[in-house]
């Protein structure tokens, strides 16, 4: 039965390293070709760690190897065009979609065309569309064009139903964090975040679609106050060009570029074996790319089925470290993805940032968001000599929160009590048994408020600003990176390509030179994403959450909360969770 089960293994070993080797090889294309690029889902930012997805030919893309691959396609001579194929986002967020999209605006400023199909014509799948020469929707779609709305979760009533009493305290009056868990509905200030956001976002939405369509803002709130629309209604009011199906589309750009119906075309995953460097891509002087990609922690990174990735301080930490040693490196670009997370952890990664940077004669450190750069996130970026966001980005959320549950009223309702016996005078500060005492709530709050003031502090040093006007666009107010912008919490908008170009700038690099981006951490080895799908948790945990939905991870996290992810009484430099866009 050993023998038995030690040739399966091997045998199994030998044929997942051929398939890796088989998948490895660059295809072969013809003079002529049109690229069908397939864009939706979670859009992740890092390379997915499991075994099936790391041989798989159709692996989930990341939001870099998207815009790579229309890099690449720019600089191929062989590709003729695009079709461009959003296939449906998970996510709830919009600054991902748009740095595809400049990517698609870049592309097409080559002068080879792109045509976008939608089988589905949703919201942020059409925004992405608006960049390409022509759309067509399918003849059954409806174009789901509408405005943008949040959703907050609160729980107030439900812990009260069940007993749990959230003894939960913050500094600032945006930072709204708690509220899903101390109200019933908005407070005015939390109320008025959202307005905000909310119509920052509706702006972009309008800037995109007018620009695309070549309409102007008017006409185009006028037509987003109509939505959604029937297939020939979008038509009729300019938002589409045609009704038709792919192969229609297909034939169509084939049309455009002088092409045949017998030219064969190539999918996105299969492209995607197309190296850079063959297409005089990817090279010259080295910039590394740190990833912080998930809510931040201390320890090790990690994934957790509801919340998703962790950024573990010492994971990055050592990242860092690896990037701080390596003399080729000219420059650093820090890309964030995170809502924030454990403060302490938070100010671990920045002091790292701060060594990092003064290393090798201030070598420029740059950050550049993604979606969600916020509270901790923030807490990071501040390291960057500049700072780089999407228009559409989340970020800011300046402040802290901490606390706890008293869950002693549900124990009652279970028939169950909690006695304690303790030594020193606030040894039960955190005990889930009572509500903090008078004194306990001054001593928690001096520790909120001394840690929010550093805050402040560090980030009026970062942005050349006073404590006292950094404190009155902070309070733990979220904004869109469009506002960040104007109040200067950032530099300048774009994406991860943006942040090179300052980074090249600053590091004295020809602008019109190409770079080598090396990425930390460095993407996975097979044997270390097999020895890590079967010997740990991980694969387990992406196993699970591969089998929720969109919707049942959003109402789980916002059930569930943060909470497991930090220790007792940690202080969080967290985002409020927003339940969907």
């Amino acid at each position: 039965m050993i023998v038995f089960l030690g040739l399966a293994i091997v045998a199994s070993t030998l044929a997942l390293v051929s398939m890796y080797f088989l998948i490895g090889r660059q295809p072969s294309l013809p003079s002529r070709a049109t690229l069908t690029l397939k864009v939706g889902g979670e859009l992740p930012e890092l390379d997915p760690t499991d075994v099936v997805s790391y041989l798989s030919v159709r692996r989930p893309p990341t939001v870099r190897t998207i815009v790579e691959t229309l890099r690449k396609a720019r600089a191929d001579s062989r590709v003729s065009g695009v079709l461009l194929r959003p296939t449906g986002f998970s996510t709830p967020y919009w600054a991902k979609v748009q740095e595809i999209r400049d990517a698609v605006l870049d592309f097409r400023a080559s002068g080879k065309p792109v045509y976008a199909y939608l089988e589905y014509g949703g919201q942020q799948e059409y925004y992405l569309a608006s960049a390409a020469d022509k759309v067509f929707l399918m003849p059954s779609s409806p174009l789901d064009v509408k405005g943008v709305a949040t959703l907050q979760l609160f729980l107030r009533g439900t812990l009260d139903l069940i007993g749990v009493f959230p003894d939960l305290h913050h500094v600032g009056d945006y930072k709204t964090a708690v509220n899903q868990f101390t109200e019933k509905g908005y407070t005015p200030a939390h109320k008025a975040m959202d307005v905000s956001l909310n119509g920052s976002l509706f702006d972009a939405l309008v800037r995109g679609i007018a620009e695309g369509r070549r309409k102007t803002l008017g006409e185009v709130r006028a037509l987003i106050d109509d939505g959604p629309f029937l297939p020939e209604a979008a038509v009729q009011a300019g938002l589409v060009d045609d009704l038709g199906y792919e192969d229609e589309a297909r034939s169509a750009i084939r049309e455009a570029t002088g092409g045949k119906n017998d030219d064969r075309d190539i999918e996105d995953h299969d492209y995607a074996r197309v190296s850079a460097e063959s297409l005089g891509l990817n090279r010259g002087p080295r910039i590394g790319v740190i990833y912080a990609s998930g809510t931040i922690t201390g320890g090790r990174s990690g994934f957790d089925p509801i919340n998703g990735s962790t950024v573990g301080s010492d994971t990055i930490i050592e990242h860092i470290r690896e990037a701080r040693k390596d003399r080729s490196l000219k420059a650093l670009v820090l890309r964030i993805d995170s809502p924030g997370g454990s403060a302490p952890a938070s100010d671990a990664i920045w002091h790292e940032l701060m060594l990092a940077k003064a290393e090798r004669d201030n070598r420029p450190l740059v950050a550049s968001m993604s979606d969600l750069a916020a509270s901790g996130g923030y807490y990071l970026a501040m390291a960057a000599d500049a700072i780089v966001a999407q228009p559409s980005t989340l970020t800011g959320s300046i402040g802290i929160f901490g606390g706890k549950f008293v869950s002693s009223g549900l124990y009652g309702k279970l028939g169950a009590s909690i006695d304690s016996t303790s030594h020193g005078r606030f040894a039960e500060m955190e005990s889930p048994a009572r509500r903090f005492t008078p004194e306990e709530v001054k001593k928690f709050q001096q520790q909120l408020q001394a840690f929010y003031d550093r805050f402040i502090e560090k980030v009026a040093e970062s942005r050349g600003r006073t404590p006292a006007e950094i404190h009155a666009i902070a309070q733990g107010r979220v904004w869109t990176g469009q506002q960040a912008y104007q109040n200067g919490l950032v530099d300048a908008l774009g994406g991860l390509d943006r942040a090179v170009a300052l980074a090249k700038e600053r590091a004295d690099i020809d602008p019109d030179s190409d770079v080598e981006l090396v990425p930390f951490p460095p993407r996975r080895s097979f044997y270390e994403a097999f020895s890590e799908q079967w010997g740990g948790e991980l694969g387990i945990s992406q196993w699970i959450a591969a089998r929720l939905t969109t919707s049942e991870r959003d109402l789980l996290r916002a059930i569930r909360g943060p909470w497991a992810a930090f220790l007792s009484g940690e202080m969080l430099a967290l985002m409020p969770y927003v339940l969907a866009y």
